[in-house]
């Protein structure tokens, strides 16, 4: 403690009221320039401007501070030991308050992003793409920034830097330890980047997964989030993605075919219900007017098969047009066309009436 002092009379009290007064200097000049940004940002129709200003007060505001104290500190009574407990604190904070302004900076434009990517528009193939490539892009990126920023803030302190070499020549064997303990992990890492270009997969879009139908509600370096039709979560690794059969419904374009069957009697007139559903589909909201057809795709003994094939902009509304397609086309053979549902025959055999036996079923 002896080696530890400072010079001046009442030197505590010069240092505190200083450092007070650069403190209070830099919130006041950090206040002024944001109500002036913020004035600014007002006066724009974009919300470039006022995201960046969210996301870059906090850090910036500290980082004044950081920068007014590291100004009024050659000027201060401090002896050299004071001094050197000075630029240690200054060597862990500064570094720390840029990576934290970095990593302010990779938020606001990621959140730039995906506000100008509005996904809710018919056609959203290019937002989706804009916004899978941000997240997993921003997740990098803020990986690697807090990386070097606490590798800066580890090079500041003397008895860290004098092991450097110690730890680099170690640095093969620790990878390789590292590395066979951490593969899975690492894995899904390398596969999350590779993701990011090849884009498998998007935000938003429609797949099915281990016979689940949902939506990809997030993606992160490691592993996915589908979000299933009836609000479950399906968790899938990164890697899974790549090296295993899936299927996407919106690939290159949410708009999709939905079939619906009807099974009738094979004297049905298909014509006339071929009529009928064009009629009902034209009149329904969610047809996108691309295709509306009516086929006979299957001939049993006791009935036909008919496939109404129709079109819609996603599988949402698919799967809703479907179901009013067969409860519309149901209705009109129950009410209108009794004849045409499915009957089962019988034949006469010395007098007697008896069913015709049907195959048994495997």
């Amino acid at each position: 403690m002896s080696d530890f002092r400072l010079t001046g009379s009442e030197p505590w009290l010069q240092v505190a009221i200083t450092a007070a007064i650069a403190v209070v200097a830099a919130l006041v000049l950090h206040k002024v320039v944001l109500f002036v940004a913020c004035r600014a940002a007002a006066r724009t129709r974009t919300s470039t401007d006022d995201i960046l200003i969210a996301r870059l007060a906090r850090p910036a505001r500290w980082l004044a501070v950081a920068f007014a104290l590291s100004a009024i500190a050659p000027g201060l009574p401090l002896d050299d030991s004071a001094r050197a407990i000075w630029r240690q604190a200054a060597g862990l904070l500064v570094p720390g308050l840029l990576g934290w302004l970095v990593a302010a900076i990779l938020a606001a434009i990621r959140d730039i992003i995906l506000t100008r990517a509005d996904i809710s528009a018919a056609d959203n193939l290019a937002a989706r793409r804009r916004r899978t490539r941000a997240a997993i892009l921003y997740r990098v990126a803020l990986f690697l920034v807090l990386m070097v920023t606490f590798c800066m803030m580890l090079i500041s302190i003397p008895s860290v830097r004098s092991i450097g070499v110690t730890l680099i020549a170690s640095a093969g064997l620790a990878g390789l330890a590292v590395g066979a303990a951490a593969q899975p992990a690492l894995k899904n890492l390398i596969a999350g980047v590779q993701m990011a270009f090849t884009e498998p997969i998007r935000m938003d879009d429609v797949v099915i997964m281990d016979g689940e139908w949902g939506r990809i509600e997030e993606i992160t370096l490691t592993f996915v989030v589908v979000k299933i039709w009836d609000q479950r979560r399906l968790i899938v690794p990164v890697s899974k993605f790549l090296e295993e059969s899936f299927q996407n419904w919106t690939r290159e374009t949410s708009e999709l075919l939905g079939t619906a069957f009807l099974h009738v009697d094979p004297t049905a007139d298909v014509p006339r219900i071929r009529a009928k559903l064009e009629e009902v589909v034209r009149v329904d909201p969610k047809w996108d007017g691309r295709v509306c057809g009516l086929q006979v795709t299957e001939i049993y003994v006791d009935r036909m098969e008919l496939r109404c094939l129709v079109s819609a902009q996603d599988a949402g509304v698919a799967f809703d047009l479907r179901c009013n397609v067969r409860e519309a086309m149901m209705r009109f053979l129950a009410d209108e066309m009794p004849e045409a549902l499915p009957r089962r025959r019988t034949q006469l055999l010395d007098g007697d009436v008896r069913p015709i036996p049907l195959p048994e079923r495997p």
